[in-house]
């Protein structure tokens, strides 16, 4: 008869269950959970490369989220399309892969490995939330002595543990951009504005860099609700909204004030660089032609006004009111054009 004591899991593996546990609840943010998986895997099983890919849902791609082993460089622009590889396999069928030897499975392969970086065997387990595969770690040539039944166990534990806290800090993300995002346009809102604001006029007052912001105001958008309802109304701002953020660069925030009023924040940004920019998304937006779902096209107009801190004052009403000001002198003498300070 075999003593159940031989079957408890020692002391030192339930402190590591308690570690983990402990560290993947600590934390919201999604680099921190992912760089304490990799930490975990790396103490658990020894190999020559670990890492850990995430699942870009809208392209079907997996992308190198976390790695160690030297091969660091793989966080770069190399992904893996589901379906492809080891882990685009495992992505696809949600099971864990195991190849002990190379050659046991000759129809997979290693996207990133190289002549130099022979495979010799392979780990690859699914990260499965509750609805999805989020993504997979990858374990390549672990030690053969490593790959027991306790350890696999061991890391599928990991995995799990691994998958519920990823899906959390999704999940928290998802609400923290609820409050800070537009509905209808899919900008930021005036609230994030503030936020956003403070942190670039204080970075002006540290490091003297200058900041500036343009507040555009629509020309007679009314007419557009007048004339085909408040619906096209919504999808005319949305496509607006669009494409100010295609036109911007891509440090730049773009953000619905409220109504048919915009701005554009650009960090290191002087007067003179504000309006030759402005002026350009200004010609780029009119000349587009926006297609609205019930058959009809529209185009916009806009007046903006632009603002430069430290130039034009250091805080947020000084900065807005500015722009704002500027905006309003168009309107009363034309509407249509861009106005710096």
């Amino acid at each position: 008869m075999t003593d159940a004591k031989d079957n408890r899991i020692p002391l030192d593996d339930l402190l590591v269950f308690h570690q983990l546990a402990r560290s993947l609840t600590s934390s919201f943010n999604l680099d921190t959970i992912l760089r304490t998986i990799l930490d975990h895997m790396e103490r658990l099983i020894r190999a020559d490369l670990w890492t850990l890919l995430m699942l870009d849902e809208e392209r079907q791609e997996l992308f190198y989220a976390v790695a160690a082993g030297g091969n660091e460089a793989l966080l770069g622009d190399l992904r893996v399309k589901v379906g492809e590889g080891v882990a685009g396999w495992v992505a696809e069928h949600g099971e864990t892969l195991i190849v002990p030897s190379e050659g046991e499975a000759p129809a997979l392969s290693i996207p990133h490995a190289t002549d130099t970086e022979k495979v010799h065997s392979i780990i690859a387990m699914p990260l499965r939330g509750r609805t999805r595969v989020q993504g997979v770690i990858e374990i390549l040539n672990p030690e053969p002595a490593e790959l027991t039944d306790y350890t696999i166990a061991f890391l599928h534990i990991l995995a799990d543990h691994a998958a519920i806290a990823i899906e959390n800090a999704r999940d928290v993300a998802r609400i923290q951009d609820l409050t800070i995002t537009d509905d209808t346009t899919g900008l930021f809102n005036m609230r994030h504005l503030y936020q956003a604001l403070t942190r670039e006029l204080e970075q002006v007052r540290l490091t003297g860099q200058p900041v500036s912001l343009a507040f555009l105001d629509l020309d007679r958008f009314k007419l557009v609700n007048d004339a085909h309802g408040h619906l096209v109304g919504s999808e005319l701002l949305a496509r607006t909204g669009h494409r100010l953020r295609e036109l911007c660069r891509p440090h730049d925030l773009c953000f619905r004030y409220g109504g048919d009023e915009f701005v554009i924040l650009m960090p290191a940004t002087n007067s003179t660089e504000a309006l030759l920019l402005i002026e350009k998304v200004h010609r780029d937006l009119v000349a587009t032609d926006f297609k609205i779902q019930i058959g009809i096209t529209l185009n916009v107009s806009a007046s903006i006004g632009i603002a430069t801190a430290p130039r034009d004052g250091d805080s947020i009403h000084a900065i807005i009111g500015a722009a704002d000001a500027r905006m309003y002198e168009i309107k009363n003498e034309g509407r249509g054009q861009v106005r710096g300070g």
